[in-house]
């Protein structure tokens, strides 16, 4: 419900350019928001998001 309500509310916001502008201003200051949490999640967390190798299972059969 409460993403439902988002897009309502971004769609209806969206219609003007000053509407724009505040969903402009929304995005960046959750955006900042996300990276400070993810930021100090990785710092409580020991290694944080350090990965080994690229990820990716290793390939199998011919080449």
């Amino acid at each position: 419900m409460k993403k439902f309500f988002k897009v309502v509310v971004a769609r209806w916001l969206a219609r003007t350019p000053f509407g724009l502008a505040i969903l402009g201003v929304g995005w960046f200051l959750g955006r900042r928001r996300r990276q400070r949490e993810q930021e100090q999640a990785g710092r409580a967390g020991g290694r944080g998001y350090v990965t080994r190798g690229s990820g990716r299972p290793p390939r199998s059969g011919r080449r």
